[in-house]
């Protein structure tokens, strides 16, 4: 006889989840309390973005994420680009430090090339070539439309795989073996909760006992005048170097830190980094900022969307690009150096949490190595 399951939360960790349950047999029932995703699993570059992660267990689970991305998009005719992505170098700094880790890539078994203006500018579109020295091009990052990947994600796992969602259920309360949405009680032998808000307000003392905070981030989306306009890859420039555990592989990392710190303060203080990915209906996604905190105002800053904006005017030919939205999104994020929260609080109820700004590359891959003892 099989086993019932209860997910709570059908972002991105919760579909992950519900998926990795049904390979382990069990029935599963995902109760979202909005009518639909619209968190921080749409509000994103919709980046399946392995080049982000270190050597091991992480570099792996993006990998094994991005086959499950690749599997079920096919499956369920999800729009899916394995497009790449490349790094810029403008300065020697830059230079350097993308030629360290094209070594180190190499070695770790990575599929990158170190490509020269001349061939960066006979592949892609929309890159500016003034002063460009060289780029880092990677062939595992992946482009989904998170807006449209998200909720089909959903429809596949209910039409395929007989996942049962309650919409606009928001669950009060959770024991073992049931959960509460008002008066009503739904029973399973496993529950699992995997969204943010209600990790905090359902268990929130353990929510307070875990070194966790939250990140806003602001993003853009622009049209292109020419709708046939494609760049062709997903485009980061100099300061993303810095953002990404993987980098720090690169002994020069840390003085090309130095400068930017020192050219680039208000980037710094404001989290941003820069880059571009593009859907399939062509739109420009652009971000992002990072600031941290439990609570936050909920209004965009037009001056951290300019610092944005300048600075990707410096890598890209951005005259013919249309401003159509603006959004901010939040997300867990942990500051102990783990990589996400998995508790079990109470007899048969689990968390799954905090895997911060990666959900879109890590979820798949982490949801079946937290289910496997389950």
């Amino acid at each position: 006889m099989s086993k019932n399951a209860i997910v709570i939360g059908a972002g991105i960790v919760g579909l992950a989840t519900a998926r990795a349950l049904v390979a382990k047999g069990f029935q599963v029932k995902v109760f979202e309390r909005s009518s639909k995703a619209v968190g921080a699993s749409i509000r994103n570059f919709g980046m399946v973005w392995p080049i982000g992660q270190p050597e091991g267990t992480m570099l792996n689970r993006a990998m094994r994420s991005r086959e499950i991305w690749k599997d079920v998009a096919k499956a369920a005719n999800i729009w899916h680009d394995e497009c790449g992505s490349i790094h810029l170098a403008y300065n020697a700094d830059e230079q350097l430090v993308l030629t360290e880790l094209y070594e180190i890539f190499t070695t770790q078994g990575r599929a990158v090339q170190l490509l020269s203006p001349a061939e960066i500018n006979s592949k892609y579109n929309g890159i500016n070539t003034n002063g460009l020295l060289c780029g880092l091009y990677s062939d595992s990052e992946m482009i989904v439309n998170s807006p449209k990947a998200i909720p089909a994600v959903a429809s596949f796992l209910a039409k395929g795989l007989a996942v049962q969602f309650y919409w606009d259920m928001a669950i009060s309360r959770i024991e073992t073996g049931k959960v509460f949405c008002g008066n009503t009680i739904f029973e399973a032998d496993l529950i699992i909760l995997c969204s943010g808000s209600d990790f905090e307000t359902l268990f929130p003392a353990s929510f307070s006992n875990v070194s966790i905070t939250k990140c806003k981030l602001q993003m853009m989306r622009f049209v292109h005048q020419d709708p046939n306009f494609r760049i062709n890859t997903s485009v980061c420039g100099g300061l993303s170097l810095i953002h990404y555990t993987s980098f720090q592989a690169a002994n020069s990392l840390a003085v090309l830190k130095k400068r930017y710190q020192l050219d680039y303060p208000e980037y710094i203080a404001n989290g941003i980094h820069v880059m571009v990915s593009q859907n399939d209906d062509g739109e420009l996604i652009v971000g992002d900022t990072h600031e941290y905190g439990l609570t936050f105002d909920p209004f965009d800053r037009a001056h951290l969307n300019k610092y944005v904006l300048d600075y990707l005017a410096t890598f890209m030919n951005i005259s013919d690009w249309k401003l159509s939205q603006t959004w901010n999104g939040i997300y867990p994020k942990m500051t102990d150096g783990n990589t996400e929260v998995f508790l079990n609080p109470l007899k048969d109820v689990y968390v799954i949490n905090g895997v911060g700004g990666a959900g879109m590359t890590l979820s798949f891959g982490l949801a079946e190595e937290l289910l496997v003892n389950i």
